[in-house]
């Protein structure tokens, strides 16, 4: 019973001195509100809006993918962002990745 005893005095004393070493970590900050920087002024269709005024308020799309799906989900593509409608209502606008390199004009 005692190196029982001991052997757990052991265990727990090199714990107790590993914990340190075990409970450093790093944190990460990931700014999410500055995702867009400048690109998240760029206007872009609203939920709800019909394809006939998207196209009326941001012209023909660089390309439209056919409907995928039930319900039938639609992607237009533009230049800055995608529009993804459901039937002929739009759901999301979603603005394209622009690495920051890109968005500053640097290379």
């Amino acid at each position: 019973m005692s190196i029982l005893k001991s052997l757990c005095g052991l265990m727990l004393a090199t714990l107790m001195l590993l914990q340190p070493l075990m409970a450093n970590a790093e944190s990460v900050r990931v700014p999410i509100a500055s995702q867009g920087g400048n690109a998240s002024d760029i206007a872009r269709p609203t939920a709800g809006m019909t394809g006939d005024r998207v196209l009326a308020r941001f012209g023909e799309p660089l390309r439209a993918l056919a409907p995928v799906g039930d319900p039938p989900i639609t992607r237009w593509e533009y230049a800055d962002f995608f529009v993804y409608f459901e039937y002929n209502h739009v759901v999301h606008a979603v603005l394209k990745h622009r690495p920051a390199r890109a968005r500053s004009g640097k290379t």
